[in-house]
């Protein structure tokens, strides 16, 4: 939709991540610290939810990828907090002139179950800029296939919605 003037108003953009499962590391999705034998390897703490959720929000402003922004060849984001660069990514999208309508995301994880952690995730990511209300985050397994059915990794996907401000 335009505004008139040939701008859009509303954008839409859709970001994935998936990172390596691996032992001598935390779990960390949506900002919250998972009981588990293994964590998420990456230069990051490895929270491929913020990361889906960063690239779909980039990707709505069409402003590249993550690795745009937070390359893992900079040392400056070594271990730095996924929810700490989402903030920055939702600061980006604000001086864009735009404000968040929607997220709608998915973690496929055969193990941990999340389900006791999805609304404290809710809350960690709305604490980067983000109403409460425009988060969505379900949990999935991948029924024993592939790569996340294996227990090898976790992956998520995200979509999120955005308007212009006015």
């Amino acid at each position: 939709m335009a505004d008139g003037k040939g701008e859009f108003i509303m954008r839409i953009g859709t970001g994935y991540d998936s990172h390596r499962l691996v032992e001598g590391r935390k779990l960390i999705l949506g900002g919250v610290e998972i009981p588990f034998e293994k964590g998420l390897l990456g230069h990051s703490d490895a929270d491929v939810l913020c990361h889906a959720i960063i690239d779909a929000i980039v990707g709505a402003l069409g402003e590249g990828d993550i690795g745009r922004h937070f390359p893992d060849t900079d040392a400056k984001w070594k271990n730095a907090s996924s929810i700490d660069l989402l903030t920055k990514t939702v600061e980006l999208m604000k001086q864009k002139g735009f404000d968040i309508v929607n997220i709608d995301s998915t973690v496929i994880a055969e193990k941990p179950k999340l389900l006791p952690y999805i609304e404290k995730m809710k809350e960690n990511i709305s604490k980067a800029g983000i109403p409460l209300y425009s988060i969505n985050i379900k949990a999935k397994s991948n029924e024993g296939m592939g790569f996340t059915g294996r227990g090898e990794g976790i992956a998520a996907q995200a979509v999120c919605l955005l308007k212009r401000k006015y």
